[in-house]
Protein backbone atom coordinates (compact mmCIF):
# COMPACT_ATOMS: atom_id res chain seq x y z
CA UNK A 1 0.00 0.00 0.00
CA UNK A 2 1.03 3.60 -0.70
CA UNK A 3 2.04 5.63 2.50
CA UNK A 4 -1.23 7.76 3.27
CA UNK A 5 -2.70 4.03 2.98
CA UNK A 6 -0.49 2.09 4.63
CA UNK A 7 -2.28 1.75 8.09
CA UNK A 8 -5.55 1.60 6.12
CA UNK A 9 -7.87 -1.11 7.37
CA UNK A 10 -11.40 -1.91 5.56
CA UNK A 11 -14.41 -1.02 8.07
CA UNK A 12 -17.43 -3.22 8.23
CA UNK A 13 -19.66 -2.59 5.57
CA UNK A 14 -19.14 -1.33 2.60
CA UNK A 15 -15.90 0.70 1.39
CA UNK A 16 -16.37 2.90 -1.07
CA UNK A 17 -12.95 2.89 -2.99
CA UNK A 18 -11.82 -0.51 -2.13
CA UNK A 19 -13.65 -3.75 -3.24
CA UNK A 20 -13.96 -6.70 -0.39
CA UNK A 21 -10.51 -8.47 -2.14
CA UNK A 22 -8.37 -5.23 -1.42
CA UNK A 23 -8.78 -3.76 -5.01
CA UNK A 24 -9.35 -0.65 -6.09
CA UNK A 25 -12.94 0.37 -7.36
CA UNK A 26 -12.07 1.65 -11.21
CA UNK A 27 -13.93 4.78 -10.30
CA UNK A 28 -11.51 5.55 -7.61
CA UNK A 29 -7.90 4.27 -9.50
CA UNK A 30 -6.59 7.55 -10.62
CA UNK A 31 -7.72 8.99 -7.68
CA UNK A 32 -6.09 6.11 -5.33
CA UNK A 33 -2.78 6.45 -7.68
CA UNK A 34 -2.49 10.53 -6.96
CA UNK A 35 -3.12 10.82 -3.25
CA UNK A 36 -0.35 8.14 -3.22
CA UNK A 37 2.19 10.48 -4.51
CA UNK A 38 1.37 13.22 -1.68
CA UNK A 39 1.60 12.91 1.81
CA UNK A 40 -0.29 13.70 5.44
CA UNK A 41 2.14 17.14 5.32
CA UNK A 42 0.96 17.87 1.74
CA UNK A 43 -2.93 17.41 2.68
CA UNK A 44 -2.53 19.22 6.65
CA UNK A 45 -0.97 22.30 4.61
CA UNK A 46 -4.15 22.20 1.50
CA UNK A 47 -6.33 21.58 4.59
CA UNK A 48 -5.17 25.04 6.52
CA UNK A 49 -5.26 26.76 3.29
CA UNK A 50 -9.00 25.60 2.58
CA UNK A 51 -9.91 26.46 6.28
CA UNK A 52 -8.03 29.74 5.80
CA UNK A 53 -9.90 30.74 3.13
CA UNK A 54 -13.08 29.23 4.60
CA UNK A 55 -13.06 31.35 7.56
CA UNK A 56 -12.22 34.44 5.58
CA UNK A 57 -15.58 34.19 3.31
CA UNK A 58 -17.41 33.06 6.19
CA UNK A 59 -17.65 29.74 5.26
CA UNK A 60 -19.44 28.33 8.09
CA UNK A 61 -21.67 26.75 10.90
CA UNK A 62 -23.09 27.24 13.88
CA UNK A 63 -23.53 24.40 17.14
CA UNK A 64 -25.77 25.72 19.61
CA UNK A 65 -25.05 23.14 22.10
CA UNK A 66 -21.38 24.41 22.10
CA UNK A 67 -20.39 26.35 25.33
CA UNK A 68 -17.34 27.19 24.04
CA UNK A 69 -17.60 29.63 20.58
CA UNK A 70 -20.67 29.54 18.73
CA UNK A 71 -19.16 29.80 14.77
CA UNK A 72 -16.86 27.10 13.69
CA UNK A 73 -15.56 26.49 10.47
CA UNK A 74 -16.87 24.45 7.99
CA UNK A 75 -15.06 21.46 7.47
CA UNK A 76 -14.04 19.26 4.54
CA UNK A 77 -12.06 16.47 4.35
CA UNK A 78 -9.89 16.12 0.73
CA UNK A 79 -10.53 12.65 -0.45
CA UNK A 80 -13.66 13.23 -2.67
CA UNK A 81 -16.61 11.02 -3.25
CA UNK A 82 -17.46 9.83 -6.50
CA UNK A 83 -20.61 8.15 -7.91
CA UNK A 84 -20.62 6.69 -11.03
CA UNK A 85 -22.78 7.67 -14.01
CA UNK A 86 -24.97 4.87 -14.01
CA UNK A 87 -25.48 4.53 -10.11
CA UNK A 88 -25.96 8.30 -9.91
CA UNK A 89 -29.13 7.75 -12.96
CA UNK A 90 -30.61 4.76 -10.78
CA UNK A 91 -30.92 7.12 -7.70
CA UNK A 92 -32.15 10.08 -9.49
CA UNK A 93 -35.14 7.98 -10.97
CA UNK A 94 -35.18 7.03 -6.99
CA UNK A 95 -35.45 10.27 -5.91
CA UNK A 96 -37.79 11.85 -8.67
CA UNK A 97 -40.11 9.17 -7.57
CA UNK A 98 -40.31 9.74 -4.04
CA UNK A 99 -40.52 13.26 -3.90
CA UNK A 100 -43.26 13.00 -7.15
CA UNK A 101 -45.25 10.98 -4.07
CA UNK A 102 -44.38 13.13 -1.34
CA UNK A 103 -45.89 16.49 -2.94
CA UNK A 104 -48.83 13.97 -4.50
CA UNK A 105 -49.02 12.93 -0.42
CA UNK A 106 -49.33 16.74 0.72
CA UNK A 107 -51.70 18.37 -2.19
CA UNK A 108 -54.05 15.93 -1.08
CA UNK A 109 -53.91 16.06 2.59
CA UNK A 110 -54.27 19.92 2.64
CA UNK A 111 -56.19 20.96 -0.57
CA UNK A 112 -57.31 17.57 -1.80
CA UNK A 113 -59.77 15.11 -0.67
CA UNK A 114 -57.44 12.96 2.19
CA UNK A 115 -57.74 9.91 -0.03
CA UNK A 116 -54.64 8.04 1.73
CA UNK A 117 -55.76 8.98 5.13
CA UNK A 118 -59.44 7.75 4.43
CA UNK A 119 -58.03 4.90 2.74
CA UNK A 120 -55.89 4.01 5.46
CA UNK A 121 -52.28 4.19 3.79
CA UNK A 122 -51.45 6.72 6.66
CA UNK A 123 -53.26 6.89 9.89
CA UNK A 124 -55.10 10.24 10.28
CA UNK A 125 -54.53 10.19 14.09
CA UNK A 126 -50.88 9.59 13.20
CA UNK A 127 -50.95 12.94 10.82
CA UNK A 128 -53.05 15.08 12.84
CA UNK A 129 -50.72 14.00 15.82
CA UNK A 130 -47.44 15.21 14.38
CA UNK A 131 -46.09 18.61 15.52
CA UNK A 132 -45.44 20.14 12.79
CA UNK A 133 -49.05 19.37 11.26
CA UNK A 134 -50.17 22.76 10.30
CA UNK A 135 -54.09 23.33 10.08
CA UNK A 136 -53.77 26.82 8.35
CA UNK A 137 -52.61 25.24 4.97
CA UNK A 138 -55.68 23.82 4.17
CA UNK A 139 -57.33 24.83 1.25
CA UNK A 140 -53.98 27.07 -0.35
CA UNK A 141 -53.25 25.54 -3.57
CA UNK A 142 -49.68 25.70 -4.89
CA UNK A 143 -48.19 25.82 -7.80
CA UNK A 144 -47.70 22.53 -10.00
CA UNK A 145 -48.60 20.76 -6.33
CA UNK A 146 -44.99 21.18 -5.91
CA UNK A 147 -45.59 21.31 -1.76
CA UNK A 148 -41.68 20.16 -1.93
CA UNK A 149 -39.92 22.81 -4.17
CA UNK A 150 -37.07 22.09 -2.48
CA UNK A 151 -36.29 18.66 -0.73
CA UNK A 152 -33.13 17.38 0.81
CA UNK A 153 -33.30 13.01 1.02
CA UNK A 154 -30.80 11.55 3.71
CA UNK A 155 -29.46 8.13 1.62
CA UNK A 156 -26.77 5.91 3.42
CA UNK A 157 -25.34 2.80 1.57
CA UNK A 158 -25.53 -0.61 3.61
CA UNK A 159 -23.26 -3.40 3.82
CA UNK A 160 -24.71 -4.88 0.29
CA UNK A 161 -23.78 -1.78 -1.72
CA UNK A 162 -27.59 -0.54 -1.92
CA UNK A 163 -29.02 2.88 -0.98
CA UNK A 164 -31.91 3.88 1.79
CA UNK A 165 -33.45 6.08 2.91
CA UNK A 166 -32.62 7.56 6.46
CA UNK A 167 -34.91 10.43 6.34
CA UNK A 168 -36.64 13.15 4.25
CA UNK A 169 -36.35 16.85 4.79
CA UNK A 170 -38.92 18.74 3.18
CA UNK A 171 -39.39 21.80 4.99
CA UNK A 172 -35.41 24.00 5.07
CA UNK A 173 -32.88 21.35 3.67
CA UNK A 174 -29.83 23.02 4.22
CA UNK A 175 -26.78 21.77 3.02
CA UNK A 176 -26.53 22.80 -0.69
CA UNK A 177 -23.91 26.03 -0.07
CA UNK A 178 -21.01 23.29 1.39
CA UNK A 179 -21.70 21.35 -1.90
CA UNK A 180 -21.02 24.54 -4.42
CA UNK A 181 -18.04 25.93 -1.46
CA UNK A 182 -16.26 22.15 -1.53
CA UNK A 183 -16.40 22.12 -5.35
CA UNK A 184 -15.05 25.20 -5.49
CA UNK A 185 -12.18 24.54 -2.91
CA UNK A 186 -11.14 21.32 -4.22
CA UNK A 187 -11.09 22.94 -7.91
CA UNK A 188 -8.50 25.22 -6.30
CA UNK A 189 -6.37 22.61 -4.33
CA UNK A 190 -6.16 19.60 -6.93
CA UNK A 191 -6.93 21.24 -10.39
CA UNK A 192 -5.44 18.12 -11.98
CA UNK A 193 -7.52 15.52 -10.46
CA UNK A 194 -10.53 16.79 -12.50
CA UNK A 195 -8.37 16.10 -15.30
CA UNK A 196 -8.42 12.26 -15.04
CA UNK A 197 -12.44 12.49 -15.06
CA UNK A 198 -15.61 14.10 -16.44
CA UNK A 199 -17.68 15.73 -13.17
CA UNK A 200 -20.97 17.22 -13.45
CA UNK A 201 -20.35 20.60 -12.44
CA UNK A 202 -22.65 22.30 -9.60
CA UNK A 203 -22.22 25.38 -9.83
CA UNK A 204 -25.25 26.09 -11.56
CA UNK A 205 -27.52 25.47 -8.39
CA UNK A 206 -28.47 29.13 -8.23
CA UNK A 207 -29.74 29.01 -12.10
CA UNK A 208 -31.95 26.24 -10.96
CA UNK A 209 -33.02 27.91 -7.95
CA UNK A 210 -33.94 29.97 -9.30
CA UNK A 211 -36.02 29.23 -12.42
CA UNK A 212 -37.93 26.82 -10.16
CA UNK A 213 -38.99 29.62 -8.35
CA UNK A 214 -39.78 31.27 -11.34
CA UNK A 215 -42.07 29.17 -12.24
CA UNK A 216 -44.44 28.48 -9.25
CA UNK A 217 -44.82 32.53 -9.19
CA UNK A 218 -48.35 33.90 -9.53
CA UNK A 219 -50.04 34.36 -12.51
CA UNK A 220 -49.71 38.04 -12.28
CA UNK A 221 -46.17 38.26 -12.07
CA UNK A 222 -45.63 37.78 -15.66
CA UNK A 223 -41.95 36.79 -16.90
CA UNK A 224 -39.61 38.52 -14.38
CA UNK A 225 -41.23 37.61 -11.05
CA UNK A 226 -39.34 39.22 -7.89
CA UNK A 227 -37.76 36.95 -5.79
CA UNK A 228 -36.65 37.11 -2.24
CA UNK A 229 -34.37 34.98 0.28
CA UNK A 230 -36.32 35.78 3.86
CA UNK A 231 -33.41 34.87 6.53
CA UNK A 232 -34.41 35.36 10.54
CA UNK A 233 -30.90 36.83 10.57
CA UNK A 234 -27.45 36.83 10.57
CA UNK A 235 -27.32 34.62 14.04
CA UNK A 236 -28.55 31.74 12.54
CA UNK A 237 -26.97 28.92 11.89
CA UNK A 238 -27.63 28.63 8.37
CA UNK A 239 -27.26 32.64 8.14
CA UNK A 240 -23.94 31.99 5.41
CA UNK A 241 -26.30 29.49 3.44
CA UNK A 242 -28.84 32.27 3.02
CA UNK A 243 -26.87 34.79 1.65
CA UNK A 244 -25.18 32.09 -0.40
CA UNK A 245 -28.61 31.47 -2.05
CA UNK A 246 -29.69 35.38 -2.36
CA UNK A 247 -26.01 35.53 -3.57
CA UNK A 248 -26.31 32.57 -6.75
CA UNK A 249 -29.85 33.81 -7.43
CA UNK A 250 -28.88 37.44 -7.78
CA UNK A 251 -31.58 38.46 -5.44
CA UNK A 252 -32.36 40.35 -2.27
CA UNK A 253 -32.06 38.36 1.18
CA UNK A 254 -34.55 40.13 3.60
CA UNK A 255 -35.32 39.87 7.31
CA UNK A 256 -38.83 39.71 8.30
CA UNK A 257 -38.46 43.82 9.22
CA UNK A 258 -37.84 44.24 5.36
CA UNK A 259 -41.43 43.20 4.30
CA UNK A 260 -44.76 44.41 4.84
CA UNK A 261 -48.22 43.02 3.67
CA UNK A 262 -50.81 45.98 2.37
CA UNK A 263 -54.18 44.88 0.94
CA UNK A 264 -53.14 41.14 0.69
CA UNK A 265 -49.90 41.79 -0.81
CA UNK A 266 -46.26 41.81 0.14
CA UNK A 267 -43.97 44.43 -0.71
CA UNK A 268 -40.63 44.82 0.43
CA UNK A 269 -39.35 48.44 2.33
CA UNK A 270 -37.03 49.88 -0.30
CA UNK A 271 -35.30 53.84 -0.40
CA UNK A 272 -37.24 54.25 -3.63
CA UNK A 273 -40.74 53.12 -1.84
CA UNK A 274 -42.74 49.49 -1.28
CA UNK A 275 -42.36 47.21 -4.00
CA UNK A 276 -44.30 44.10 -4.84
CA UNK A 277 -42.76 40.22 -3.79
CA UNK A 278 -43.73 37.38 -6.12
CA UNK A 279 -42.47 34.55 -4.15
CA UNK A 280 -40.88 33.86 -0.72
CA UNK A 281 -37.86 31.26 -0.23
CA UNK A 282 -38.06 31.46 2.97
CA UNK A 283 -35.98 29.88 5.83
CA UNK A 284 -37.58 30.30 8.84
CA UNK A 285 -40.41 27.26 10.47
CA UNK A 286 -44.04 27.68 10.12
CA UNK A 287 -44.97 29.17 13.33
CA UNK A 288 -42.23 31.88 13.02
CA UNK A 289 -43.67 33.27 9.25
CA UNK A 290 -46.50 35.31 10.43
CA UNK A 291 -47.32 36.67 14.34
CA UNK A 292 -50.59 37.45 13.73
CA UNK A 293 -51.38 33.48 12.38
CA UNK A 294 -48.84 31.49 14.64
CA UNK A 295 -46.47 32.60 17.07
CA UNK A 296 -47.51 35.87 18.79
CA UNK A 297 -44.14 36.47 19.87
CA UNK A 298 -42.40 35.86 16.64
CA UNK A 299 -40.43 38.95 15.64
CA UNK A 300 -38.81 37.45 12.55
CA UNK A 301 -41.89 37.08 10.18
CA UNK A 302 -43.72 39.30 8.17
CA UNK A 303 -47.21 40.39 10.06
CA UNK A 304 -50.48 39.22 7.44
CA UNK A 305 -48.28 36.80 5.36
CA UNK A 306 -50.77 33.88 5.74
CA UNK A 307 -53.55 36.13 4.62
CA UNK A 308 -51.59 36.92 0.97
CA UNK A 309 -50.37 33.07 0.75
CA UNK A 310 -54.33 32.76 0.88
CA UNK A 311 -54.91 35.09 -1.63
CA UNK A 312 -52.74 33.81 -3.96
CA UNK A 313 -50.64 37.00 -4.60
CA UNK A 314 -47.51 35.62 -3.66
CA UNK A 315 -46.04 32.27 -3.17
CA UNK A 316 -43.85 30.72 0.08
CA UNK A 317 -41.21 28.04 -0.69
CA UNK A 318 -41.20 25.32 0.89
CA UNK A 319 -45.48 25.44 1.50
CA UNK A 320 -46.43 25.39 4.82
CA UNK A 321 -47.15 22.48 6.69
CA UNK A 322 -44.79 20.24 4.77
CA UNK A 323 -43.12 19.36 7.99
CA UNK A 324 -45.78 16.34 8.62
CA UNK A 325 -44.16 14.32 5.87
CA UNK A 326 -40.85 14.52 7.45
CA UNK A 327 -42.32 13.32 10.55
CA UNK A 328 -40.24 10.25 11.42
CA UNK A 329 -42.87 8.55 12.34
CA UNK A 330 -44.72 9.45 8.63
CA UNK A 331 -41.29 8.44 6.63
CA UNK A 332 -42.07 4.83 7.41
CA UNK A 333 -45.12 4.83 5.25
CA UNK A 334 -43.44 6.52 2.22
CA UNK A 335 -43.26 3.36 0.37
CA UNK A 336 -46.88 3.07 0.44
CA UNK A 337 -47.14 6.38 -0.55
CA UNK A 338 -45.24 5.30 -3.81
CA UNK A 339 -47.52 2.45 -4.47
CA UNK A 340 -50.69 4.27 -3.79
CA UNK A 341 -50.03 7.64 -5.70
CA UNK A 342 -47.71 6.11 -8.44
CA UNK A 343 -48.69 2.61 -8.53
CA UNK A 344 -45.18 2.03 -8.46
CA UNK A 345 -42.65 -0.20 -6.67
CA UNK A 346 -40.00 2.43 -4.23
CA UNK A 347 -36.77 2.45 -6.55
CA UNK A 348 -35.04 3.22 -3.21
CA UNK A 349 -35.96 1.71 0.04
CA UNK A 350 -36.66 2.88 3.67
CA UNK A 351 -33.93 1.71 6.08
CA UNK A 352 -35.98 -1.19 8.53
CA UNK A 353 -38.06 0.71 10.56
CA UNK A 354 -40.28 -0.35 13.66
CA UNK A 355 -43.50 1.80 14.92
CA UNK A 356 -43.49 2.41 18.52
CA UNK A 357 -47.32 2.63 18.74
CA UNK A 358 -47.33 -0.87 17.30
CA UNK A 359 -47.94 -3.11 20.73
CA UNK A 360 -46.21 -6.30 18.56
CA UNK A 361 -43.43 -3.87 17.00
CA UNK A 362 -42.31 -2.50 20.57
CA UNK A 363 -42.75 -5.78 22.34
CA UNK A 364 -40.11 -6.75 19.90
CA UNK A 365 -37.30 -4.35 19.91
CA UNK A 366 -37.95 -3.62 23.49
CA UNK A 367 -35.73 -6.52 24.73
CA UNK A 368 -32.97 -5.52 22.02
CA UNK A 369 -32.73 -1.93 21.64
CA UNK A 370 -28.70 -2.47 22.39
CA UNK A 371 -28.68 -3.74 18.72
CA UNK A 372 -30.80 -0.72 17.42
CA UNK A 373 -31.01 3.33 16.87
CA UNK A 374 -33.60 5.30 18.64
CA UNK A 375 -34.62 8.31 17.20
CA UNK A 376 -36.94 10.97 18.57
CA UNK A 377 -39.77 11.45 15.50
CA UNK A 378 -39.39 15.79 15.60
CA UNK A 379 -35.84 16.23 15.87
CA UNK A 380 -33.05 17.27 13.70
CA UNK A 381 -29.75 17.46 13.78
CA UNK A 382 -28.55 14.17 14.95
CA UNK A 383 -30.16 15.45 18.64
CA UNK A 384 -32.07 12.95 20.95
CA UNK A 385 -30.35 9.88 18.50
CA UNK A 386 -29.44 6.90 20.80
CA UNK A 387 -27.18 4.25 19.14
CA UNK A 388 -27.46 1.37 20.27
CA UNK A 389 -24.50 -0.24 20.25
CA UNK A 390 -22.69 2.61 21.23
CA UNK A 391 -24.86 3.83 24.25
CA UNK A 392 -24.32 2.87 27.82
CA UNK A 393 -26.44 1.41 30.06
CA UNK A 394 -27.83 4.73 31.62
CA UNK A 395 -28.97 5.88 28.00
CA UNK A 396 -30.98 2.37 27.08
CA UNK A 397 -33.24 2.51 30.37
CA UNK A 398 -33.79 6.48 29.49
CA UNK A 399 -34.55 5.35 25.65
CA UNK A 400 -36.83 2.71 27.11
CA UNK A 401 -38.56 3.95 29.38
CA UNK A 402 -39.16 7.01 27.02
CA UNK A 403 -40.50 4.48 24.31
CA UNK A 404 -42.65 2.86 26.69
CA UNK A 405 -44.00 6.37 28.07
CA UNK A 406 -44.75 7.92 24.76
CA UNK A 407 -44.98 5.93 21.86
CA UNK A 408 -45.81 8.02 19.27
CA UNK A 409 -42.69 10.36 19.39
CA UNK A 410 -39.78 7.50 18.52
CA UNK A 411 -39.27 5.12 16.18
CA UNK A 412 -36.38 2.33 16.21
CA UNK A 413 -34.32 1.37 13.21
CA UNK A 414 -32.09 -1.57 12.13
CA UNK A 415 -28.36 -0.40 12.29
CA UNK A 416 -27.33 0.33 8.84
CA UNK A 417 -23.14 -0.52 8.82
CA UNK A 418 -22.94 2.86 6.81
CA UNK A 419 -20.56 2.70 3.75
CA UNK A 420 -16.92 4.32 4.38
CA UNK A 421 -14.42 6.38 2.70
CA UNK A 422 -10.72 6.89 2.95
CA UNK A 423 -10.36 10.32 5.10
CA UNK A 424 -7.33 11.89 6.99
CA UNK A 425 -6.26 10.75 10.45
CA UNK A 426 -3.74 11.70 11.73
CA UNK A 427 -0.26 11.24 9.03
CA UNK A 428 -2.37 8.31 7.15
CA UNK A 429 -5.84 8.05 5.72
CA UNK A 430 -8.62 5.90 7.45
CA UNK A 431 -12.56 4.69 6.48
CA UNK A 432 -14.65 6.70 8.03
CA UNK A 433 -18.81 6.53 7.56
CA UNK A 434 -20.96 8.77 5.62
CA UNK A 435 -24.37 9.48 4.32
CA UNK A 436 -25.01 11.46 1.16
CA UNK A 437 -28.13 14.43 1.01
CA UNK A 438 -28.63 14.97 -2.39
CA UNK A 439 -30.94 17.96 -3.66
CA UNK A 440 -34.53 17.59 -5.53
CA UNK A 441 -36.42 21.13 -7.21
CA UNK A 442 -39.47 20.16 -8.31
CA UNK A 443 -41.89 23.84 -9.95
CA UNK A 444 -42.88 23.27 -13.14
CA UNK A 445 -40.53 19.84 -13.44
CA UNK A 446 -38.67 17.85 -10.94
CA UNK A 447 -35.07 17.78 -11.51
CA UNK A 448 -32.38 15.88 -9.28
CA UNK A 449 -29.14 18.43 -8.74
CA UNK A 450 -26.06 16.16 -9.74
CA UNK A 451 -24.29 15.47 -6.24
CA UNK A 452 -25.44 16.40 -2.83
CA UNK A 453 -24.01 17.31 0.61
CA UNK A 454 -21.60 13.81 1.71
CA UNK A 455 -21.18 14.07 5.23
CA UNK A 456 -18.91 11.88 7.08
CA UNK A 457 -18.38 10.48 10.80
CA UNK A 458 -14.80 12.30 11.36
CA UNK A 459 -14.28 9.69 14.49
CA UNK A 460 -13.31 6.64 14.13
CA UNK A 461 -16.02 3.84 14.26
CA UNK A 462 -19.20 6.80 14.47
CA UNK A 463 -22.16 6.51 12.76
CA UNK A 464 -22.75 9.98 13.48
CA UNK A 465 -22.33 12.55 10.84
CA UNK A 466 -23.98 16.14 11.66
CA UNK A 467 -22.07 18.58 11.26
CA UNK A 468 -23.23 19.58 15.31
CA UNK A 469 -22.07 16.34 16.23
CA UNK A 470 -18.74 16.69 14.91
CA UNK A 471 -19.01 15.42 11.61
CA UNK A 472 -17.27 16.83 8.63
CA UNK A 473 -17.65 16.90 4.50
CA UNK A 474 -16.93 15.86 1.06
CA UNK A 475 -16.74 17.11 -2.11
CA UNK A 476 -19.06 14.26 -4.17
CA UNK A 477 -18.46 13.93 -7.64
CA UNK A 478 -21.11 12.94 -9.68
CA UNK A 479 -19.38 10.92 -13.07
CA UNK A 480 -20.76 12.28 -16.34
CA UNK A 481 -21.99 9.68 -18.81
CA UNK A 482 -19.98 8.62 -21.41
CA UNK A 483 -21.22 9.01 -25.13
CA UNK A 484 -20.49 6.62 -28.05
CA UNK A 485 -17.98 8.91 -28.85
CA UNK A 486 -15.71 8.99 -25.79
CA UNK A 487 -18.05 12.26 -24.93
CA UNK A 488 -19.78 13.07 -21.63
CA UNK A 489 -22.97 13.46 -21.83
CA UNK A 490 -23.95 15.26 -18.40
CA UNK A 491 -27.51 15.52 -18.66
Amino acid sequence: MPSLFAEYEMARGYDEVFAADGTVRPRYDRIVERFSQLDATDLRRVEAIIADEFRRLGITFTVYSDNEGIERTWPMDLFPRVIAASEWSELERGLEQRVTALNRFLADLYVGERAAVLDGIVPEWLVTSSSCFERNAFGIPVPYGAHCMIAGIDLVRGSDGGYAVLEDNLRNPSGISYVVENRAAMAKAFPNLFDDHTVQPVDQYGAMLRATLESVAPAPAGDTPTIVVLTPGVYNSAYFEHAFLARSMGVELVEGRDLVVDGQVVYARTIGGLSPIDVIYRRIDDQFLDPVAFRHDSSLGVPGLLGAIRAGTVTVCNALGNGVADDKAVYAYVPEMIRYYLGEEPVIPNVTTYLMWEDEQRESVLGRLDELVIKPVAESGGYGIVIGPHATDEELALAHRNIVDDPRNWIVQEVVDLSSLASLAGDHLEPRHLDLRPFVLTGERTQVFPGGLTRVAMRKGSLVVNSSQGGGSKDTWVLAEQTADGGANAS
